[in-house]
């Protein structure tokens, strides 16, 4: 006789494409939500965010965020304009972090809608809204329950809660959901986005023994990185070539996570890279705000990182780093068109400062642009990486001249085979639901599966469910 589901996973995002992610879970009469992020990149990506959630705000019990990247936080002000007033439960690190990013996302949103009206304006068009407002941000912080790594919570009657560390960002987490009814158990563990095995700065993954459905990301599940001292040697060949070439280099990055790393790279390597012959700009308010925040957060980094801020070259300290917040200085770095070092947001070159200073160095011969982690269908940043030969910014078409390097060895995302390992920990080989990834990646990580652990894999899809 089958026995009596306990869990049901409904699955509203992030399901054949990397952003957007939202899962409800249904259990016990309760509903709980695992993540509510913003879809990035696509033509429609402003209509397809501020469209329904496919369930009502109001009816959930709880809300737990698996960490702080915009794909997987940037729509809870909206769930909060509409309705919702509950729990928001997430590590202390993505508690902190979350401030940061919802506030900046406002900004955004409030930015983007005044250029868009300044132009609907004229054509006699009606007005658009920003997705939400900074207080809508102010709201949905008050909401947050910080929790730490290992602690068990019971969130709703019968519904234990607990975080272990995704080795991804700071605070990032995988997230264990255990359900008990009548002396019945269910376990569902939700990875979130797990990081490589030794990454700098974070953590490796915690290995998971014990689950009755597995929720996996599967965003490099169709690849395997390049080896970290392969990587590291390209980067290095890149910047010296480069130099003599005498132009400027430019180096997309997230925020959070992707920034703080490259720094660590160039402290690493400062004298052997002769990074002293460059001027090192870090052009990101919000990149400045983390890197403070990761300092605040040491406990949580990884042996090395720790002996290396203790004892030197210190990451976030360089002699001839300079970190840009003001507009004016931003503007200021394109007057000089050779070398600087130019890390700026966003990763996918789909909005912040990164796209002024590749309209200004695109078309130059000499420049070197270096993508460092993934690029999202619809984004600039995979026209680039694809080989467009011009591309639209700011309405405006440019000739792509510069030289572009694909470092994938740096993503903060698990390859496949890491990915495999990670699986491979749990005891019995649990049924698992694919999602966070493109079709392609998802059914090349389903079929590793399936040889190695003769898993039962599913590829989620939008409004599809699960249950256990």
């Amino acid at each position: 006789m089958a026995r009596k589901a306990l869990i049901r996973v409904r699955f509203h995002g992030a399901v054949g494409e990397v952003t957007g992610s939202r899962h409800l879970v249904e259990a016990l009469g309760h509903r709980v939500l695992l993540d509510c992020g913003l879809i990035q990149g696509g033509r429609d990506e402003r209509g397809r965010n501020a469209a329904g959630f496919g369930f009502d705000p109001s009816g959930l019990d709880a809300v737990v965020a698996s960490h702080a990247h915009i794909d997987h936080i940037g729509r809870l002000p909206l769930l909060v304009r509409r309705g919702y007033a509950g729990p928001i439960y997430a590590t202390r690190a993505t508690a902190d972090l979350a401030r940061i990013m919802l506030e900046d996302s406002a900004r955004l949103a409030a930015a983007d809608a005044e250029r868009d009206n300044r132009g609907r304006q004229r054509r006699g068009e009606a007005l658009v809204e920003p997705l939400y407002l900074l207080r809508d941000v102010h709201d949905t912080l008050r909401l947050f329950k910080p929790m730490d790594y290992g602690e068990r919570r019971e969130i709703l009657p019968g519904i234990t809660l607990c975080f272990e560390d995704a080795g991804h960002i700071l605070g990032a987490a995988i997230v264990e959901l255990v359900v008990e009814q009548s002396g019945q158990r269910r376990t569902l563990v939700f990875s979130g986005d797990l990081g490589p095995d030794h990454a700098p700065i974070m953590r490796d993954p915690t290995p998971m023994r014990q689950a009755d459905l597995v929720l996996m990301e599967s965003t490099y599940g169709d690849r395997n990185h390049r080896s970290r001292r392969e990587t590291i040697d390209e980067l290095g060949r890149v910047l010296e070539k480069a130099h003599e070439d005498g132009g400027n280099v430019l180096i997309p990055a997230f925020a959070v996570g992707r920034s703080q790393e490259l720094l660590y790279w160039l402290a690493r390597y400062w004298k052997e890279w002769g990074l002293e012959r460059w001027q090192i700009i870090l052009d990101s308010p919000m990149a400045a705000r983390v890197t403070e925040l990761y300092q605040r957060h040491t406990p949580l980094f990884d042996a090395q990182t720790r002996a290396m801020f203790e004892k030197g070259p210190h990451p976030f300290r360089l002699p001839n780093l300079r970190t840009v917040v003001d507009v004016q200085d931003s503007m200021a770095v394109n007057r000089r068109a050779s070398g600087q070092i130019i890390i700026a947001g966003s990763g996918m070159c789909n909005g912040g400062r990164i796209r002024h200073h590749l309209r200004h160095n695109l078309w130059r011969e000499n420049c070197d642009i270096i993508f460092v982690g993934y690029q999202a269908r619809g984004t600039l940043g995979r026209q680039l990486v694809d080989g467009a030969d011009f591309v639209n910014i700011f309405g405006e078409k440019i000739r792509v001249r510069a030289r572009r390097h694909t470092i994938g060895g740096l993503s903060a995302h698990a390859d496949q085979g890491q990915l495999a390992a990670w699986y491979g920990h749990f005891n019995g080989h649990p049924p698992v639901a694919l999602v966070h990834g493109e079709d392609e990646a998802r059914e090349a990580l389903a079929g590793v599966l399936q040889k190695q652990f003769r898993a039962r894999v599913t590829l989620a899809r939008a409004r599809g469910s699960i249950e256990v």
